[in-house]
């Protein structure tokens, strides 16, 4: 599981797919989450402005993350 830090209340899954490198820019969220099967604690996303709060967990690609606050 792959811990990941954020410094505010939330962060969209856009921003969050960006800060983890899984894509280049903000524009490629929708190809990106069209294209993959991204879960959200178990429900499956597609809402590149869904709200990330610390706790959450995601699961892309067969790779987990969570969402922490620092």
């Amino acid at each position: 599981m792959k811990i990941v830090r954020i410094d505010t209340e939330f962060i969209t899954l856009g921003q969050f797919l960006k800060f983890t490198g899984l894509i280049d820019s903000g524009a490629m969220a929708k190809v990106f989450l069209q294209d993959h099967f991204v879960l959200i604690n178990g429900e499956k996303e597609q809402r590149r402005g869904k709200k990330l709060y610390p706790g959450t967990q995601l699961s892309i690609n067969n790779e987990v993350f969570r969402v922490e606050s620092q």
